[in-house]
């Protein structure tokens, strides 16, 4: 990489971050998962069944790009849907057994991402909670209720 060290920190880290990301996307194919699709999986093992219209607001993503990660999410057994009993618009999202056992198997496949990269992966971790957020503190809000046990909500990115 040419003249690295003359590089901006946001760029190091955007690099980083499409490096790291294309190499778990790598791993995660071989499960049938994307990046976006753990952290809907992570989210509902956090919540339990939630409407699809929170899951979205929760990972700050549009509702049709949630949707979209949804149908390849239930295509392989991750997640069910069913319509809610009180308004028949809306869509209760759950995690299966089978998405919870992937989910395991994609949180041991990040592992293998850093896992040869010659860091402190605990401290590097904790140093990127801070960045997300003091950042995220200054984006827009997360709608009331959304928040995970008192932790700010994920971001993700759209597909």
């Amino acid at each position: 990489m040419p003249d690295i060290e003359r590089w901006p920190t946001g760029r190091l880290l955007s690099t980083a971050a499409r490096l790291v990301e294309h190499s778990w996307d790598e791993n995660l194919r071989a499960i049938g998962l994307t990046h976006a699709g753990v952290i809907a999986l992570e989210v509902l093992a956090v919540t339990g069944p939630i409407t699809q219209t929170m899951l979205a607001q929760i990972v700050r993503v549009q509702a049709q790009t949630m949707g979209q990660t949804l149908n390849r999410l239930e295509v392989h057994g991750h997640i069910s849907r069913r319509r809610s009993s009180e308004d028949r618009r809306v869509h209760v999202v759950s995690l299966t057994n089978h998405g919870a056992q992937a989910l395991e198997r994609a949180e041991e496949a990040e592992k293998r991402v850093l896992a040869d990269v010659p860091i402190d992966v605990s401290m590097f971790r904790q140093e990127l909670k801070v960045v997300v957020r003091e950042l995220a503190d200054r984006q827009v809000p997360v709608p009331a209720g959304a928040a995970l046990n008192g932790h700010h909500a994920p971001l993700a990115p759209e597909e």
